[in-house]
């Protein structure tokens, strides 16, 4: 039973990640490339060596990924897992495939190009990295870098981006050309923060409730809740009371609402979120 259930949860993991790739590869192939825009990382690169040469972005980007994989795991050991290297691979065919589809942007507008790529590849980066997953590139350079120089690895890819953006002047000779890429960037990096963010919120929850046990035995059996009782006493009436506090995903939170809704509408409940929720079943401390 167990290794069925680790089983689906990998498979929804990966889906997931797909998904994101796909999600990705669209923004490049349907809005920044067609609209000549370079964006950062591998992609970006690989969208310079395109326009210099008209190799297709696909090819480039396993290309090159697979030799920072090859050099990083000489340099920092075989600590980058399985879905690093599925989402270079499914990366790079759905880059392939869909550049053969997406001849002109969808939108006319090379602004428009530039905030909807930004936004779509920064959705895609955010959804693969709350997965666990990676596309390796510019990140690996950057571990490297840091292992052997005091560096931050975000100062670092934030440098590497602006130099592969900056590198698309000599191709047009066009500051504009610059410009609608440090927009694709700013925008990418923000929905990357909006995504990963999102999906840690996390809220803190006291109810105080006359039925404690069965809306306990509910958390725990039906909802998967950890939870603690807390001893109090009634400020006005000095009487003994159990309160339920407990750290719960932003996203159950309504399930958990509704349900001492159903079993104790009267009961009283305090809900807020928190800055960040570290230890089992949430974020570990890096």
């Amino acid at each position: 039973m167990i290794s069925v259930v680790n089983f689906t949860k990998q498979f929804k993991s990966y889906f997931i990640i797909a998904l994101g790739l796909f999600i990705g590869s669209i923004g490049w192939t349907a809005f920044l490339i067609p609209s000549e825009i370079v964006g950062g990382g591998v992609t970006g690169i690989a969208t310079v060596i395109y326009f210099a040469t008209g190799f297709k972005v696909g090819y480039s980007v396993f290309i090159i990924n697979g030799l920072l994989l090859v050099l990083a795991m000489k340099v920092l050991g075989f600590g980058f897992g399985v879905k690093t290297i599925f989402a270079t691979i499914v990366l790079s065919v759905f880059l392939w495939f869909l550049q053969s589809i997406f001849i002109e942007p969808l939108v006319s507008d090379r602004f428009m190009c530039a905030i909807i790529g930004g936004i779509m590849a920064g959705a895609s980066a955010g959804i693969i990295l709350s997965q666990g997953g990676s596309t390796g590139g510019t990140d690996i350079i950057a571990m490297m870098i840091n292992k052997y120089r005091n560096y931050s690895p975000g100062q670092l890819l934030l440098t590497l981006d602006l130099i592969i953006i900056s590198s698309s002047y000599f191709l047009s000779n066009s500051i504009e050309q610059v410009v609608y890429g440090f927009v694709a960037m700013g925008v990418s990096a923000y929905c990357v923060d909006m995504v990963i963010e999102g999906s840690k919120q996390s809220v803190q929850i006291f109810i105080f409730t006359k039925r404690f046990n069965e809306i306990r035995m509910e958390l725990i059996t039906n909802l998967d809740q950890g939870l603690t009782e807390l001893q109090a006493k009634g400020g006005y009436s000095q009487e003994d009371v159990k309160v339920l506090m407990l750290l719960a995903k932003k996203k159950d939170s309504q399930a958990i609402l509704k349900m001492v809704k159903v079993l104790d509408p009267d009961a009283f409940i305090s809900m807020g979120s928190v800055m960040g929720v570290y230890g089992q079943g949430f974020d570990k401390i890096k």
